[in-house]
């Protein structure tokens, strides 16, 4: 095969099993009635506790302008509530409230049993390697 028909297949392939990992998501978290943005915003709330809106769109890929709209949701939910930041008033942060805590409890241990049949046939230095070669080819193609 002809190195840029390999790396066509390659972008293909990448493309393809991000949609199958993001359908399994979506499916997931339609489950507890959240949208895999919702569920995403709660897993980072979930595993490292209260943050600043602000940086929350940017560690889990939600445009600046929709992670408000996100936030909302999950507060009208009532499973994340806003916190203002003691030290600078510009700042909010949002936090699981206990309700969220509960359900995240209920939720991710399942979560983490569907990512593990996803990756089940890979062994640990596979799933290394892969990482290792992913996050190349995202910093490569944020250069070009």
């Amino acid at each position: 095969m002809e190195l840029a028909t390999k790396k066509l297949n390659a972008v293909s392939l990448i493309l393809r099993a991000s949609q199958s990992i993001q359908d399994v998501i979506s499916k997931d978290a339609a489950r507890y009635e959240l949208n895999p943005k919702e569920f995403a915003v709660l897993e980072l709330l979930y595993h490292q506790d209260d943050q600043p809106i602000q940086m929350i769109g940017k560690k889990v890929l939600i445009s600046s302008s929709s992670i408000t709209y996100v936030v909302d949701k999950l507060e009208q939910k009532k499973i994340v509530v806003r916190k203002a930041c003691p030290e600078d008033r510009r700042v909010t942060y949002a936090g699981l409230t206990s309700l969220g805590k509960t359900l995240m409890n209920q939720i991710f241990p399942q979560h983490e049993k569907k990512l593990e049949q996803i990756f089940e046939q890979l062994l640990d230095e596979d799933i290394d390697n892969m990482i290792e070669l992913l996050k190349q080819i995202g910093c490569r193609a944020k250069q070009v």
